[in-house]
């Protein structure tokens, strides 16, 4: 019997399901919005609330438990220095998750899960000033 085992295996090992959850969260903080599967949804949400949440107190702790846990700190700082002053009067609830329709290939369910307010302009944006850095390097090295 699975009594008072939270959460879903998701048939994953314990340290890749960390792993999983890390780099999930670090790719929900940078873009503000990802897609995925439900069930992933579901178990990411409170994982992301409570690094906001954390990024609301702001001391030297708070910082060093998020960094320990997802371990980017590029992303551990636009948490505290943008996320966390836009949700400060917000007592939770910072995420939503929308249903998204089945995948095409084994029809898994899909879900878009995003900051409630968000900045739209953020998605995408990192990727984009990380395809004009490489250019810019390549160009000129040219």
């Amino acid at each position: 019997m699975r009594h008072g085992f939270a959460g879903r295996r998701l048939s994953r090992s314990v340290g890749h399901r960390k792993a999983l959850f890390a780099n999930l969260a670090v790719s929900l903080i940078e873009h503000e919005q990802i897609v995925t599967t439900l069930p992933k949804a579901k178990d990411l949400r409170p994982i992301v609330e409570k690094l906001v949440t954390l990024g609301k107190r702001g001391d030297l702790h708070a910082r060093r438990q998020v960094i320990a846990q997802i371990g980017n700190e590029r992303v551990v700082k636009r948490l505290f220095d943008t996320l966390a002053p836009r949700y400060a009067n917000r007592n939770g609830g910072y995420l939503r998750i929308m249903k998204a329709g089945f995948r095409q290939g084994d029809n898994a369910p899909m879900a878009v899960i995003e900051f409630v307010d968000r900045d739209t302009s953020a998605k995408g944006a990192a990727d984009k000033a990380r395809v004009e850095a490489e250019r810019a390097s390549e160009a000129d090295a040219a």
